[in-house]
């Protein structure tokens, strides 16, 4: 920082400026900054006071993102366990799914056997008749 290179009554008056500055607005230390020389105890104030707030800026900033990541990183996890057990019903459902395309082939297969005994028998029954008569 350049107040540190300062002798003790500058950076006295550049603590003080930099009091001075704390309840000013962004737009208004910039203006005194570029309105000073550098080096000069309202340019070191203004640039002491601009630093400060970036830092705090910063650190705010960070620990926003820290609680955003987070958050993000729980809703991650809660998403693959949703993922998770997503995957068992449907693997589960599949499983269903196979045993009722069998039970189907074996209705089918039941079917077929019914319809083929009730004309064997339809045939008993005409054979009875006609050989009666």
């Amino acid at each position: 920082m350049a107040t540190t290179t300062q002798n003790p009554p500058e950076l006295t008056s550049v603590q003080a400026l930099v009091q001075l500055l704390r309840g000013r607005s962004y737009e208004e230390i910039r203006q005194r900054m570029y309105d000073n020389p550098p080096g000069s105890p309202w340019w070191a104030a203004c640039k002491t006071e601009l630093d400060i707030r970036n830092s705090e800026r910063t650190a705010t900033a960070l620990t926003d993102t820290a609680r955003v990541s987070d958050k993000m990183r729980l809703s991650v996890d809660h998403l693959e366990r949703l993922t998770e057990t997503l995957l068992e019903i449907t693997n589960d459902m599949v499983d269903v799914v196979r045993g009722v395309r069998e039970s189907g082939r074996r209705m089918e297969l039941a079917t077929y056997v019914m319809v083929a005994a009730t004309i064997a028998q339809l045939f008993y029954i005409a054979f009875q008749v006609l050989g009666k008569r």
